[in-house]
């Protein structure tokens, strides 16, 4: 017996959101869309009982400045945000990739097990995630010891501190089967994803904070409230990076330019129609062909990284030559050190000019410049090769590509209709898009990382917006045209 007839009577049970049975009108579907969002929003605003406040001793957030691409909120009932989905995303990729799962994503009887192994994974990754958060490490605090016992007492528990931790951990679970459910309700009933919908959230929300911070800053230097001479070293620092936010406020509107372009540069193959006269159409190819999504989960790979980093940290007689952290959770030294990426200017500016390159100043120079090598090579590389991860098993490969040009009735002009003759043209383009697109934002999110941006969103989290966005913004334009013509979708499938 197979591992797949084992775990069937398990996968096949798994509860899942029910597919609609006919067309989900449009606005519908921008009703769930707004409604779960609001209810995104609202979980947020929850925090979890039993916690200590914010700023207290080692309460510092685990995910640092991955949150902006984790989405979620510290604290929050959402705490680990759509990290154990991501997760679970890349161990099934990996595992789909090394071909281990022996799965045909075409047999509807593969399919059901396949979603039914995501769930399984994403609550094991929850449980995996939480654990060590609540009871090894310091990146959630239980509230004082008085309160503890007032708790323990309340759930009818001797231990007040294990009592407290696993109610804790009870809330931070419910929250992450909560944000499962919700994305596979956007994806079903919805418009796009809830993956993207909650990172469009949370980045827009810091964005448009950031952004009246910005206008604040300048009416206090305008105003003279803060005084800034420029004619200094420090003063221009700060007017560049620090109270004038003037080169975080260029690199954001930069990295929205080139991405809006990035999306628009594709080269179009040309197709007809096989039976229909006069029946054309093109098939584009992106510059960015697996779109912005694989750095999720280069960013999910480096977050978990630095969690493992503080989870060998709290161990007693951690070796200092793996790991050296601070009080505020920050690596200072040691080979996690290294593998840290840059998040902020004051992580490279080792120059020591005005507060924000104070960190990088005692660093040393040979030492950024390592750690400025490791995350570029991390981060292009990983790019690249996620991208082509993501491209093979979500069926944007020459071959799923020929499949469904053949299917559709359609054939490329010049070419005899075969499938193995469009697998042949496409694979002239398909690879080396993927591989230079995902090379490509790596090298963006790495660069606007060191730039900084409006709110601290980190340049993953900036691209991640716009090209959602972007995205989004097209399928509702689909949507609304197939609404207005049912003909068209008759003709591509409800």
């Amino acid at each position: 017996m197979g591992w797949k007839e084992a775990a069937e009577p398990v996968l096949t049970r798994m509860p899942s959101v029910q597919r609609p049975e006919g067309h989900v009108p449009f606005k519908r579907k921008l009703g769930w869309t707004g409604g779960i969002l609001v209810l995104y929003f609202f979980l947020t605003t929850i925090t979890v009982y039993g916690t200590a406040e914010v700023g207290a001793a080692g309460g510092a957030d685990a995910f640092g400045q991955f949150r902006s691409i984790l989405a979620g909120a510290n604290r929050s009932i959402l705490h680990l945000g759509i990290g154990p989905i991501v997760t679970a995303s890349i161990v099934l990729q990996l595992l789909g990739g090394a071909n281990l799962l022996g799965l045909d994503t075409d047999d509807p009887r593969d399919q059901i097990l396949y979603q039914g192994l995501q769930k399984v994974l994403v609550l094991v990754m929850t449980a995996l995630t939480a654990i060590p958060m609540v009871f090894l490490s310091a990146g959630i605090l239980p509230v004082a010891p008085g309160a503890q016992e007032t708790l323990a007492g309340f759930v009818g528990v001797g231990n007040a501190t294990m009592a407290t931790r696993w109610l804790i951990f009870a809330q931070i679970f419910i929250g992450g089967v909560l944000i499962l459910f919700m994305d596979e309700i956007v994806s079903k009933w919805g418009v796009g994803s809830g993956i993207g919908l909650f990172i469009i959230a949370g980045v827009s929300q810091r964005l448009v904070t950031g952004f009246i911070a910005v206008f604040r800053d300048w009416f206090s230097i305008a105003t003279g409230a803060t005084d800034i001479n420029v004619f200094t070293q420090s003063g221009l620092a700060d007017l560049l990076l620090n109270q004038g936010h003037i080169v975080a406020l260029i690199t954001t509107l930069l990295i929205f330019a080139i991405v809006v372009y990035a999306e628009s540069v594709r080269v179009e193959i040309p197709l007809s129609h096989a039976r229909v006269k006069g029946a054309r159409g093109r098939f584009p190819v992106k510059l960015i062909y697996a779109s912005v999504l694989p750095m999720i989960l280069v960013r999910a790979l480096q977050a978990n990284i630095g969690f493992l980093g503080r989870g060998i940290n709290s161990m007693t007689n951690a070796p200092t030559w793996l790991v050296q952290y601070n009080n505020n959770g920050q690596p200072i030294g040691g080979l996690f050190y290294y593998l840290a990426p840059i998040q902020t200017p004051g992580d490279w500016m080792w120059w020591g000019t005005g507060t924000a390159s104070s960190v990088a100043a005692q660093d040393g120079v040979i030492h950024v410049i390592t750690r400025v090598g490791v995350d570029l090579t991390f981060m292009i590389l990983g790019g690249a090769l996620f991208a082509i991860f993501w491209v093979e098993t979500t069926d944007m490969g020459p071959k799923s590509t020929a499949k469904q040009i053949q299917n559709s009735g359609m054939q490329i002009p010049g070419f005899r209709q075969n499938v193995g003759v469009i697998e042949k043209v496409m694979e002239r383009y398909i690879p080396q898009v993927t591989v230079i697109g995902g090379a490509l934002v790596g090298l963006l999110a790495v660069m606007a990382n060191m730039l900084g941006t409006v709110g601290s969103v980190t340049g993953t989290g900036l691209l991640l917006t716009v090209s959602i966005t972007y995205k989004l913004y097209e399928e509702i334009a689909e949507e609304q045209l197939m609404e207005m013509h049912p003909m068209m979708r008759q003709m591509f499938g409800n």
